[in-house]
């Protein structure tokens, strides 16, 4: 083939690539934002709540939506729903193309700060200003602020309990335990029973990472993970180390379901909503299954309890009102969004009506303030509202109060502590080098 004849072939090539690539740009104009063919302004937005396993929180924003349509009728609000794994890879990737949805969902702390700082995430003080002066619970919008701008509206309220199945526990005379010794004791009486005494999921890392953040906590006090982030303390400091000894002690002993480092948090909630394990550690977003939900059984639902994690005989945190938790998602307004006042102004509507609705209509505990009084709810709910009123101290979820990189390591090396496939010392050093790694990058 001649040189000629070659350029000439490429030339084509190129032409019709970029006749693609350019088809392709105008036919997805409305994911950016723009006015499509129907004159209507499209709006993206993008959440992590499946109508399979999330059908409370899936239900209550399609409602939103549909109301805020009816509203504003050149708005269409275009969804795109992922479950949470899928959502956090996703929008790492928008975000590196500068393609976030014109308005989506935000993990708090160190997930929120790089895209704050980045310049992906709009400011929005005069959206917190105008409709949401002292709405919100006091600690939520911090966890979204940076350099002296709030980046998120917070829209989730969430600590972190065991629930357990109360027929189980009266079958074999079982009492909420007050100890750490007294929740062995509990293990070892379910396991000799043939029954699983905790189910958990560890593939993803995070739902199992919940047991080792109340372990820190007990053992070293409930500062100590987040004195870990700002660089106070290190992760190989003994009363961590001890923490993670105690996780694998558990796995020892049977205590939680075997194979759980190939379970995601929904295969792990199965075995107890099937009542094949008596507890699963878990966070309030899971009230509306256990109390609420149409897709699980009044039968099943009487059954269910909770009770604080409970108290490490010796340990540094003696107070069983402290919590890990924290803000969940909060929504975000992208700052590259072709409509950005329109994508505010839908960002305000959804967290604002999710806040008047959430607690009655879907059993979900808000970031705004919930007044209790006449509320027509589960009494778990009143239960729980309470204790966040009455908590010592909550701290947020160490995953979250780091950075991407490091949250994703963390992840992995829970997976791998539960796996029995790294020591406790050395799960912790691994922390330890990425954030020093990092700190030596700022």
């Amino acid at each position: 083939m001649s040189k000629k004849k070659a350029l000439s072939i490429i030339t084509l090539f190129v032409l019709i690539i970029g006749l693609v690539l350019s088809g392709c740009s105008s036919s997805n104009e409305s994911n950016g934002g723009k006015k499509s063919g129907d004159g209507k302004i499209h709006l993206k937005f993008m959440h992590d709540w499946p109508q399979g396993s999330s059908s409370a929180y899936f239900n209550l924003v399609k409602e939103i939506i549909k109301d805020y349509e009816a509203e504003n009728k050149d708005v269409v609000i275009d969804v795109e729903v992922l479950n949470p794994d899928q959502y956090r890879d996703k929008i790492k990737v928008l975000a590196a193309s500068n393609e976030l949805p014109d308005v989506g969902l935000t993990w708090s702390n160190g997930f929120a700060e790089p895209y704050a700082k980045g310049g992906q995430f709009a400011p929005l003080d005069d959206i917190i200003k105008k409709d949401f002066q002292d709405q919100f619970v006091p600690g939520t919008v911090e966890s979204y602020s940076f350099d002296g701008k709030s980046y998120a509206l917070p829209m989730e309220m969430n600590i972190t309990y065991v629930f357990y199945n109360k027929e189980i526990f009266k079958k074999y005379n079982l009492e909420e335990p007050k100890t750490f010794a007294d929740l062995k004791k509990i293990g070892e009486t379910l396991s000799k029973n043939g029954i699983i005494p905790a189910t958990v999921g560890s593939k993803d890392g995070w739902p199992a990472s919940m047991w080792f953040m109340y372990l820190a906590d007990r053992i070293g006090g409930p500062t100590i993970l987040t004195d870990v982030i700002q660089g106070k303390v290190k992760m190989t400091d003994p009363d961590i180390v001890k923490a993670a000894e105690e996780i694998q002690n558990l796995v020892d002993s049977g205590f939680f379901v075997k194979g759980n480092t190939a379970f995601s948090n929904d295969d792990a909630k199965g075995y107890f909503l099937n009542e094949q394990a008596a507890m699963f550690l878990t966070a309030t977003w899971e009230l509306p299954n256990f109390t609420t939900s149409p897709d699980t059984s009044q039968e099943f639902k009487d059954k269910v309890g909770y009770f604080k994690f409970p108290i490490v005989e010796g340990g540094k945190g003696t107070d069983s009102n402290s919590y890990v938790g924290g803000p969940g998602l909060g929504a975000f307004v992208a700052e590259k969004s072709q409509h950005k006042d329109q994508a505010k102004d839908f960002a305000a509507y959804l967290v604002k009506e999710w806040g008047k609705r959430s607690v009655e209509s879907a059993g979900i505990l808000p970031a705004t303030k919930v007044n209790t009084e006449g509320l027509d709810v589960h009494p778990m709910y009143i239960d729980v509202l309470n204790d966040i009123n009455n908590a010592t101290n909550v701290t947020t979820w160490f995953d979250t109060q780091a950075t991407p990189n490091v949250s994703e390591l963390h992840h992995d090396l829970i997976t791998a502590l539960y796996g029995k496939q790294v020591t406790p010392e050395e799960f912790a050093k691994q922390h330890d080098n990425a954030l020093a790694e990092e700190a030596a990058e700022k």
